[in-house]
Formats: C-alpha cells, sequence, structure tokens
C-alpha cells in the first residue's frame, strides 16, 4: 500500500536551478546533532556526483540507520545541488510522520507505505536501492523469529526482484556483525572473509542466517544480472536513533543515564565489542557504494573495541555532575575472571577507500546523551 504518493516531477529542476542552501536550514525537523551529523557526511570528499538526478529507494526508513541515510540523502541535495529524489519506505505511517515531520512535505522525499515481505509494485525509474529494513532489536527474534527470518529473506529478494526489472543500477544491504557466527576466540578484528560456524536449528539463527542468505542474494544478482551489491556490515553501532527499550547494552546505559539511575551490570562486562558512532558508520556505507567494489565491507572503527564494562565507564565519565555509579549484581560479577569473548569487525578495507571515523567513543557518547537532553527540553 502506497500512503504518501506524487510524483516529484518539479524537484529535479527545482533543486538543480536554486541557490544551494546549507541543510541546517532544511533538515530544521531533527535534532542539532543529527543536523550536524548528516551535514558533516556532506562535506566528506565522496564522489557525490554519481548520484546526479538519482531516484533512491531507502527500505526501513524509520529506523535508525535507514532514517540517518534518508537525512544525509536529503542534506547533500541541499549541500551539492543533486537533484536526488529519496523514496522512503516504511510499514509503520504514525512513526513516519513522528520521525520526520514537516520533512515530508518536501518535494525530493516520497514516503512508500508497505513491508518489504510483499513485492513492490507500481514504483519505476528508480535507480538505487539502499535496504535496511529488518527486524534488528534482539527482543524481536526471540519473539518473532518467522517474521524475523522472512523479513530477510523475502525482503532481499523482493527488493532485489524490483532492481532487476526496474533497471537499477544498483543494491545495497545494511548486514551485520551476527554473519560471521563462532569466529574463533583468538581472533580480536575480524576481517570480511573470517567466517565461523552457527547452529542452524536454534530459531534464534533467525537473524543471523537471514543476514547470510541475504547477502548471497544479492551476490548472486551481482553476478547473473550485473546489479552492483554493496554488502554494509555493521558493527555495534550507538548514537541518536536507538530506542532506549531497544535491549542492547548501549540503549540500556544510555536510558539509564537520561533516567539519572546507576548502571547496574548483571555480568563482570568483560565481553568485548567494536562500537561505532552513527554518523560514521553511515558515511562509511556511502563510501563504500560510491568508492568501494561490488562485496562486502566491515563499517566498524577499529579504535572502539572496548568491554561492555569499560562502555559502561565511558556513559558514566560522560555526565561526572550527576554522581552515578557502576555497581554490579552480585560481588562476584565485579571480579569474574572469565574468558574475553571478542566481537570486533576490522574496518580496514574500508579506510582504504578513504573513510576514518572523525568521533571517538567518548565525544559519540557525550553526543548521543546530547541529543536526548534536547529532545526532552523540547518535550518540556
Amino acid at each position: 500500500m502506497i500512503f504518501t504518493w506524487r510524483e516529484p516531477t518539479s524537484a529535479l529542476s527545482r533543486t538543480r536551478n536554486s541557490t544551494v542552501c546549507r541543510a541546517e536550514n532544511r533538515l530544521s525537523q531533527v535534532s542539532s546533532i543529527i543536523q550536524d551529523d548528516v551535514n558533516r557526511i556532506t562535506e566528506l570528499d565522496l564522489p557525490w556526483e554519481q548520484l546526479r538526478d538519482a531516484r533512491i529507494l531507502v527500505t526501513g526508513a524509520s529506523g535508525m540507520i535507514p532514517s540517518y541515510t534518508v537525512l544525509s540523502l536529503l542534506a547533500a541535495n541541499d549541500a551539492h545541488g543533486l537533484g536526488i529524489v529519496v523514496y522512503a519506505l516504511a510499514r509503520n505511517a504514525e512513526k513516519m510522520t513522528r520521525l520526520y515531520g514537516d520533512l515530508l512535505e518536501r518535494e525530493d522525499l516520497v514516503f512508500i507505505q508497505q513491508d518489504v515481505v510483499t513485492p513492490i509494485e507500481g514504483l519505476s525509474g528508480i535507480t538505487h536501492v539502499i535496504h535496511g529494513a529488518s527486524a534488528a532489536q534482539p527482543k524481536n527474534h526471540a519473539k518473532d523469529p518467522a517474521g524475523t527470518i522472512a523479513a530477510n529473506v523475502l525482503g532481499t529478494h523482493n527488493l532485489l526482484e524490483f532492481c532487476r526489472e526496474v533497471g537499477a543500477k544498483s543494491f545495497t544491504m545494511m548486514s551485520s556483525a551476527e554473519i560471521y557466527g563462532n569466529v574463533p576466540g583468538e581472533v580480536h578484528l575480524i576481517e570480511e572473509d573470517q567466517y565461523g560456524g552457527v547452529d542452524i536449528l536454534n530459531p534464534r539463527a533467525c537473524y543471523t542466517e537471514g543476514k547470510r542468505a541475504s547477502e548471497t542474494f544479492s551476490a548472486v544478482y551481482n553476478y547473473q544480472f550485473g546489479i552492483k551489491n554493496t554488502v554494509a556490515r555493521f558493527g555495534h553501532i550507538y548514537g541518536p536513533g536507538i530506542a532506549l527499550d531497544d535491549g542492547r547494552v548501549q540503549a540500556d546505559f544510555a536510558r539509564d543515564m537520561f533516567e539519572g539511575q546507576d548502571i547496574i551490570m548483571k555480568s563482570a562486562g568483560l565481553a568485548q565489542r567494536s562500537y561505532t558512532y552513527i554518523g560514521d558508520a553511515v558515511a562509511g556505507m556511502l563510501a563504500a557504494i560510491l568508492k568501494g567494489e561490488a562485496g562486502a565491507y566491515n563499517v566498524s572503527d577499529n579504535t572502539g573495541l572496548v568491554s561492555i564494562r569499560e562502555l559502561a565507564e565511558t556513559f558514566l565519565a560522560a555526565r561526572p555532575e550527576r554522581h552515578l555509579e557502576l555497581r554490579f549484581e552480585t560481588e562476584s560479577d565485579a571480579f569474574a575472571t572469565n574468558k574475553v569473548a571478542f566481537q570486533g569487525l576490522s574496518g580496514t578495507k574500508l579506510e582504504g577507500l578513504g573513510w576514518k571515523p572523525q568521533v571517538t567513543l567518548a565525544a559519540g557518547v557525550d553526543r548521543w546523551l546530547r541529543h536526548l537532553e534536547e529532545l526532552n527540553s523540547v518535550a518540556q
């Protein structure tokens, strides 16, 4: 079902012929932190001209990374006068209205209400597809494993068939570190060709196997039909846009800080993960799309590999005036000596394209908290 449909006949000529204005003036609907993030992305030395007059379908547009992608493309229009038209596809019209507000009135943004599990019909002229629709929250994997794997596999197949039918130039898939499975413990930063095993009969594998199959689908369509595939494998992304009830530790820590509560850990927090700020993550994906070859790229900050405990301490250090503490459920948790589990991704391949993360973990946590504080101030 198409919720909002209008052919943006005047958008291309209007954007191309008008005086280019700064994105912060056009994206006033979003917080100052997000405005600054997307403006920084448009200032990167990327071959933006490749997107001249492009029509780009972004799925999952109400999600964290896809919404940042939509806003970055709109900001690129404002900064470079590219004549892009963005088609933002999502299931929930109410959430889209709440997220984008008056931006939905822009002529270079068209909202499509649809589930990617249903084949796309009645849409033509699309040149690029960026696929981010997915049940990414871990709590949903246990709650609806059938829906989780269907959104990934069926959705990806439907979109690739759509690309073939309309003659789209490229297909980009937002993937995950989970596709690597159980990589041997001595590997600290996983390269793009280092795969481990997955228990395929465990229902929890619905997300991992769904993403793996989707990546293979994209490679097949590149090989057989010449649709360039870019796979962006994201590690642990944090920053504005994550729901505070998401269930992942970075969201839990942000919620505790926002609510003025001590951080209580259920383990020693020795497991290590790679954390990458959302603005850097979207910049990395765009670099892979515009400068990379077909294939997969880890989008991960090599310097962001920290333990969960260190992440919690970083949140606490961001607001020392609140005098919040790190506490453990049991005393033994604070002194546990179990072997550290690693799930870090190497971003070296992407760095070879000139991408380099700009926001440190401490700075990114501060930006996220400032974003929440700004939204809270506006709400009051």
